[in-house]
């Protein structure tokens, strides 16, 4: 009897998958960032080591940085970020517990207001400010209005403390809304078990929500002194005389005086402030992290 033999199946073999390499889902963004950011950035830095007697180097820097009006503005901007930053997480630290912890009508409203706050012009902010505490605002209005004064006492937003009310009033949401959400998300067995231990409310503050609202405190706090640094709008619309920031330096000189290279070469200066105070803040913060949780 003859035999026959079956013709063996053969394995079907995957057709070999073409990988597409990383590197080339890097590069469009990559090169969007470039060409959008990066390379505007090195125009500036270009134009500020090119003076306009030919040349480059850094004869411009020298001369910018000999300017009185420089130092002041470098001084302004330091000072006024540094204490609307403070500003900004005392108050928004102190909101965010009122919202948060102490139930009243309307508190999910004001949450909500919240996030529409961010959405609005820091100039708006500040013409809100001066229809209240201008000269012929509200305040003042009704001061004259009820003394007979030719003049009322609030004449304060055209110096330094109305730049750094400004900027606090704008900027507090900013650190509220991640407070917000960070106090969402906390465990409030934790405040009932401190309550029933005795432990009164500064107490529970500064030993139970502090320690979870310091990650939030600290995102918050960064992106304000970022915004503040490189804010324009505000101390443009306040009219402050004599107080002169870096960004409103940049704009002086570049459109008033038509000092193209000193005016990139204080911008060069903003960006560097601002990238150094960044860094510095976030490492002091990632320190008094490490040593909480160290401690825990």
């Amino acid at each position: 009897m003859a035999s026959c033999e079956l013709p063996l199946a053969r394995a079907a073999v995957p057709a070999p998958s073409r990988r597409i390499p990383a590197w080339t889902l890097v590069l469009p963004p990559v090169a969007a960032l470039g060409i959008v950011f990066l390379h505007p950035l090195a125009l500036v830095l270009w134009q500020s080591l090119s003076p306009d007697g030919g040349g480059h180097g850094f004869s411009a820097y020298a001369e910018v940085f000999a300017q009185a009006t420089f130092r002041d503005a470098l001084r302004n901007t330091v000072l006024i970020a540094a204490g609307a930053t403070a500003g900004a997480l005392l108050l928004g630290f102190a909101l965010a517990l009122v919202i948060a912890f102490v139930p009243f009508p309307g508190s999910k409203a004001i949450g909500r207001f919240v996030d529409v706050f961010l959405s609005f012009p820091s100039f708006l902010i500040t013409l809100a400010l001066l229809f209240v505490y201008g000269t012929a605002g509200m305040a003042n209005g009704l001061w004259t209005g009820a003394t007979g004064a030719t003049s009322g006492p609030f004449d304060f937003l055209h110096t330094p403390w109305g730049v750094l009310l400004a900027e606090i009033t704008y900027f507090t949401p900013f650190v509220l809304r991640p407070l917000l959400g960070a106090f969402s998300q906390l465990d409030t067995a934790q405040l009932d078990v401190a309550a029933s231990l005795g432990a009164r409310a500064p107490r529970i503050v500064r030993q139970v929500i502090l320690p979870e609202a310091l990650p939030a405190l600290a995102a918050g706090g960064s992106l304000v002194l970022v915004m503040c640094l490189n804010e324009f709008g505000i101390v443009l619309f306040t009219g402050a005389k004599g107080v002169t920031t870096l960004p409103v330096l940049v704009y002086g000189k570049a459109i008033l005086e038509g000092d193209w290279t000193g005016a990139c070469v204080v911008a060069v200066v903003n960006v560097a402030l601002s990238l150094a105070l960044y860094g510095l803040y976030r490492t002091i913060t990632t320190r008094m992290e490490g040593a909480r949780r160290a401690r825990a």
